[in-house]
């Protein structure tokens, strides 16, 4: 049996583009405009999942899909960080912003680690593996970084280093245990932000 999984990136967020610490705010009108001209254009599924942050529910509906609301595909939790934007956290606190940026394992926010992030879709990239029929998901970038860390077996350390741009689809293929990788492409009518 072989298990699709399309992992859908968020459209483009006045958060994102303030480089802001999700406050789970809204699509920005671009973005949503890029979702809409999207609809129709990904693969057909036989179940649609979704983040529960903001942004990636107004991304499914702008895409035209109902997707059900899955907690274990929430965003990293930023704790107290959660709203301000990186400049501010690296001024008041840059030591933190360093190992947090440099450690897996580091949580200076009070959230969640990358490492935990890791392994909590590591987890749900396991049961994936055993449905049948494809399963597309809309989440933040860092579950699909977090999944491709998973899906390769890397180490955390890299998590930070591979870029997930808004509103595009990577995919992943299991059979006999392990994933195959298709990072990183658009929809069909959607040009790159």
């Amino acid at each position: 049996m072989t298990s699709r999984v399309f992992l859908v990136s968020p459209a483009m967020s006045v958060s994102l583009r303030q480089a802001r610490f999700d406050d789970d705010g809204p699509l920005d009108a671009t973005g949503a405009a890029r979702a809409r001209s999207a609809a129709g254009s990904l693969p057909a599924a036989a179940r649609v999942l979704v983040s529960p942050a903001e942004r990636c529910r107004r991304t499914t509906a702008a895409l035209g899909l109902d997707g059900v609301p899955v907690p274990e595909l929430a965003g990293l939790d930023m704790g107290r960080w959660r709203g301000r934007t990186l400049d501010e956290v690296g001024a008041a606190e840059p030591e933190a912003v360093g190992r947090w940026l440099s450690d897996p394992e580091c949580a200076p926010h009070g959230g969640e680690s990358v490492r935990d992030l890791c392994a909590r879709v590591a987890r749900w990239l396991a049961d994936a593996r055993t449905l049948e029929g494809r399963t597309l998901a809309v989440v933040e970038p860092e579950v699909v970084r977090a999944a491709v860390v998973d899906a390769l077996g890397l180490p955390g350390a890299v998590f930070w280093r591979l870029d997930v741009p808004p509103l595009t689809v990577t995919e992943l293929s299991g059979r006999a245990g392990r994933w195959n990788l298709r990072l990183g492409s658009a929809p069909a009518a959607v040009e790159s932000e």
